[in-house]
């Protein structure tokens, strides 16, 4: 039977304002020892599938450094330390990237963005009745444009590889799964 596996020793390699990398030794569920296993502590993020009172999918294009692309992704962001309430960050990271307001708000899911090596978890969220009401309120490292598609439109964006943003994928599909646009019956 598998066992859990328990924290030895812990080191703060590195501390910055996004997230923490831990040096661990660990004692796997076997009783070998594993050193040097290296853990990124994250603060929570929030993602939104907004669709507009029209049926429009509103996304965000944004270049994305690390990679060197464009991408095109679902509103989201960071749950600041100060934030307790997923569901309130999304409705904020969906009126700063957007410049949208929404009649309805359910959470359709929450996903580990990386379990192996990520501590963090993504709360994905479902907006209904969304209208863009105001300019956006973009953080001074974000540029994004505002895109607004068909579901359909939508799902052929996923298949011909144009949103390569796997969370927001997984996102996706669920909301998707919310509006009885996918079905796995």
């Amino acid at each position: 039977m598998l066992k859990p596996w328990q924290t030895i020793d812990e080191t703060v390699v590195y501390d910055a304002k996004w997230f923490k990398l831990w040096r661990d030794t660990v004692l796997k569920g076997n009783g070998q020892p594993m050193p040097n296993y290296y853990v990124f502590e994250f603060t929570n993020w929030v993602t939104v599938l907004p669709v507009t009172k029209e049926g429009k999918v509103i996304l965000v294009k944004q270049y994305r450094y690390a990679l060197g692309t464009w991408s095109i992704e679902l509103p989201g962001g960071v749950m600041e330390k100060d934030e307790s309430s997923p569901q309130l960050t999304a409705i904020r990271e969906l009126r700063e990237e957007t410049g949208s307001i929404c009649e309805h708000i359910k959470q359709v899911a929450v996903i580990a963005p990386n379990p192996a090596t990520h501590t963090n978890r993504m709360f994905c969220f479902l907006a209904t009745g969304c209208e863009i009401v105001h300019n956006q309120e973009l953080d001074e490292n974000e540029e994004i444009e505002i895109l607004q598609v068909t579901i359909k439109e939508l799902k052929q964006l996923i298949t011909d590889n144009k949103i390569i943003q796997s969370l927001h994928i997984s996102a996706i599909l669920y909301g998707l799964i919310a509006l009885d646009e996918v079905s796995f019956k």
